[in-house]
């Protein structure tokens, strides 16, 4: 009987962008860690990165092609605050974008904390094969984007990504099957539907 080994956690490398955090303080990145442990990832470094763009692009590019992460997590630097410019150090690098981040980001947001929403930027792309998260600093910003976005979709993104296919794809998300049956018998019921929901009686 052939047993087949589990493929190894995907590799996360995660950041906080401030100008003031300390190690001691940085709770924003803590808790990034811990909750992406807790949804079957590995967390192979974390670092405070000041707000500098020159330094978060040369970080950004040296995680990338040093291959020492499978996919790169920040906090911070999202708002829109005179020295908040993560993004516009990252979009000018991101190869692909995935504009449905954001947005599900912002729209789950809103039922949180309502019309401040709007002033997230939130943001995920590819830039050199890996996909590179951008997530707003507050505890609860983080929780929510980890618990609710990254984790049930973050090892598909980065298998795609990679040019791994569906090899990993479903590495330490058995609930990725279960959203396949679902899909698969919602296409089924519409297919009822379909022929034959439309007579009239």
């Amino acid at each position: 009987m052939t047993s087949h080994a589990s493929p190894a956690p995907f590799r996360i490398a995660t950041f906080t962008l401030s100008d003031t955090r300390t190690p001691d303080d940085d709770v924003g990145g803590k808790l990034l860690g811990e909750r992406l442990v807790a949804a079957g990832f590995v967390i192979v470094s974390h670092a405070i990165l000041r707000e500098e763009p020159d330094t978060l692009r040369e970080t950004i590019a040296f995680a990338c092609d040093a291959d020492v992460a499978d996919a790169i997590v920040l906090t911070g630097g999202t708002g829109i605050a005179p020295r908040d410019r993560t993004l516009e150090t990252l979009e000018p690098m991101f190869e692909k974008r995935l504009d449905g981040f954001g947005e599900a980001f912002r729209r789950l947001s809103w039922e949180q904390i309502g019309p401040r929403a709007i002033l997230s930027r939130a943001a995920a792309g590819v830039i050199r094969g890996k996909v590179v998260a951008a997530l707003p600093g507050s505890p609860d910003a983080v929780r929510l984007a980890v618990d609710a976005l990254l984790a049930p979709t973050l090892a598909h993104a980065i298998a795609l990504a990679s040019g791994r296919g569906g090899a990993h794809a479903h590495h330490g998300h058995e609930k990725h099957g279960h959203d396949k049956h679902a899909h698969d018998k919602h296409a089924h019921d519409k297919h009822a539907h379909d022929k034959h929901g439309g007579r009239k009686g």
